[in-house]
């Protein structure tokens, strides 16, 4: 299995990212849904973005609900028109079961749940991911980002 910074990914538009951009850099990997309660948490999302501090990677997922039917291009006017979303949007994935992708497979196996089962339950899982490429936190999709940015802010400095 690779580590976080040596994957590429596909992005909404269409180009390949290579992770080794992120390498210093703390981010939050989060499976999004446009047609979910908790699509509100985009506004916070963009929020943790702009305070600096945590790339935010957003990742569309169709698995929970049919809640993300759109196309790349779709979800990415969305979230740019509706919420101003100024983060990094990646083509859709699959989070869980045979066609789960790589980096999803990387974050449940170094973050599984408290209760030991490593599958994504929801829309908007968060993932806290520190600059060495290592997976440090898991949030459940309750979890609002302002929490998750003051958490992370103490985790990344080492308290």
């Amino acid at each position: 299995m690779s580590t976080f910074h040596e994957l590429t990914m596909p992005t909404a538009a269409g180009e390949q990212l290579s992770f080794s951009r992120y390498k210093g850099q703390a981010c939050l990997v989060v499976n999004l849904a446009s047609q979910c309660g908790l699509t509100p948490q985009y506004a916070g999302l963009r929020a943790l973005q702009e305070q600096g501090g945590v790339a935010v990677l957003g990742f569309p997922c169709n698995q929970f609900g049919a809640q993300e039917p759109g196309t790349n291009e779709e979800i990415l006017e969305f979230a740019r028109s509706r919420y101003e979303a100024n983060f990094e949007i990646f083509a859709k994935v699959e989070v869980n079961g045979d066609g789960a992708c790589e980096l999803y497979r990387l974050l449940k196996a170094k973050q599984p749940k408290e209760d030991g089962d490593a599958d994504i339950a929801w829309n908007f899982t968060k993932f806290l991911v520190d600059g060495d490429g290592e997976v440090v936190a898991r949030y459940e999709p309750q979890v609002a980002p302002q929490e998750v940015g003051a958490d992370a802010a103490k985790r990344l400095a080492g308290g």
